[in-house]
């Protein structure tokens, strides 16, 4: 039996309306991050970067295949919102996630992603 997607009645719980906007911080933060994780480019990268510490510009580029600018770019972007850091070595820079944080996230969004295809909302 499927489940209809809203309630057949209108009831609010205030108390619980109430405690969860005490608690709701503000998620801007949170948007950034997903919204940087939600290019695919730039998802492959930081997938890349959970399989290998530390890679530099151009093994980055040729994994997505693209140019080094276009690698830099995303690389950059991912940096500046604190999801990769960056050490120059002599002439090569390098990147790797920003801390575990990441890591955990993208490996969780992989799980949830190639989890069996019977789900919950298959009710």
């Amino acid at each position: 039996m499927k489940l209809k997607d809203t309630c057949e009645v209108t009831v609010v719980h205030e108390e619980v309306v109430v405690k969860v906007q005490k608690e709701l911080p503000n998620v801007s933060g949170m948007v950034q991050i997903f919204k940087a994780l939600a290019d695919e480019t730039r998802l492959k990268i930081a997938y890349s970067l959970t399989l290998e510490e530390q890679m530099c510009v151009c093994d980055v580029a040729a994994v997505i295949g693209a140019s080094n600018a276009t690698a830099s770019h995303h690389l950059r972007y991912l940096r500046e919102h604190r999801l990769a850091k960056s050490v120059r070595k002599g002439k090569m820079v390098y990147y790797s996630l920003a801390d575990s944080h990441v890591y955990d996230l993208v490996k969780i969004a992989y799980d949830h992603a190639t989890e069996r295809e019977d789900s919950p909302d298959d009710n």
